[in-house]
């Protein structure tokens, strides 16, 4: 997993707060399929904000740090039912430059 300094923490929640959460967590939790959702979409993205709805098994927390160690990624920020996730991609042409 990713250690973020508060500086690239605080970019990194500024960047995604223009985005739409693009994954939704339900009733069944952190599935592998789910995992691999999230994964797939860190590879293609880098910043992913997911939905966790009520129906959800855990909190949002919880949910958050096992996507995070299920796909080494850091947690940017939790917000409500909402949180962030980034993983760097170095073979994207256009990725984001961390402060």
């Amino acid at each position: 997993m990713y250690q973020l300094t508060s500086k690239q923490r605080a970019y990194l929640s500024s960047l995604a707060n223009s985005e739409k959460a693009i994954i939704q967590i339900g009733r069944d939790g952190v599935t592998p399929e789910v995992t691999d959702a999230v994964s797939e979409a860190l590879r293609a993205r880098e910043l992913v904000k997911v939905n966790v709805q009520k129906n959800c098994p855990y909190d949002v927390k919880e949910t958050a740090q096992m996507c995070a160690e299920r796909t080494r990624s850091a947690v940017v920020q939790t917000i409500g039912r909402k949180f962030v996730l980034f993983k760097e991609n170095l073979e994207l042409p256009n990725g984001i430059d961390l402060p």
